[in-house]
């Protein structure tokens, strides 16, 4: 899902960036909530869990790659604001240090990974919670479809955003499909680790869990 340099054109370059940075620079202001060690340290282990994850990556037809991503992982456990922060702290250091997604193209890949994943997995997860009650099972369903759901509408996302580029050499009746469905594919396999590891979470230390929904 890492885009690279020279796939979007400077206009969607331009917008993305705009929206990742607003997005980072409002949460900041609104977050009511300190920053305590052990969220910095919590922050900082599972940024360098899904940083090494993410490394793994597959081509696929259509322009990108396939890999793990976890945002719905970071924001249930971290909450919305700091899950983005944590995989936005994971994404720029790929770009940076091993050109994994591209420069110009990194707004574009903060906002499908760091952003939507992480929103769509944690508010789905805190809707399955919400509705069913929390237990062991219904934590594990919701990390399943927060999972599953987040890293397929980020990659639809994605699909349009080089889909509609000049830049890239086809269009989105390409770019979309191939990302929608083999992020739908990958979606289960990060759902069922997902919700795993949520799991095993809500059965040796649920305040870990019961905090975030919120």
């Amino acid at each position: 899902m890492h885009i690279p340099d020279g796939f979007l054109d400077p206009v969607w370059c331009i917008i993305t960036y705009l929206i990742s940075i607003t997005y980072f620079v409002a949460g900041a202001k609104i977050m009511k909530s300190p920053l305590t060690p052990g969220k910095v340290s919590l922050i900082t282990t599972l940024a360098a869990g899904i940083f090494a994850a993410q490394m793994l990556n597959w081509p696929i037809p259509g322009g990108t790659s396939l890999h793990f991503v976890g945002g719905a992982l970071a924001g249930i456990l971290l909450g919305p604001f700091y899950g983005s922060t944590a995989l936005a702290l994971v994404v720029t250091l790929q770009a940076l240090l091993f050109h994994d997604g591209g420069i110009t193209t990194l707004g574009a890949n903060l906002l499908n990974m760091a952003i939507i994943d992480v929103l769509i997995g944690y508010y789905i997860y805190r809707l399955v919670v919400a509705k069913t009650g929390f237990s062991k099972k219904t934590v594990f369903i919701g990390g399943l479809l927060g999972g599953w759901m987040g890293i397929f509408i980020a990659g639809v996302a994605c699909g349009v955003e080089i889909g509609l580029s000049p830049q890239f050499p086809y269009g989105v009746l390409i770019s979309v499909p191939a990302m929608g469905v083999w992020h739908f594919i990958l979606g289960i396999i990060e759902g069922i680790i997902t919700g795993s590891v949520l799991f095993y979470i809500a059965s040796k230390n649920p305040e870990l869990l019961v905090g975030n929904v919120r």
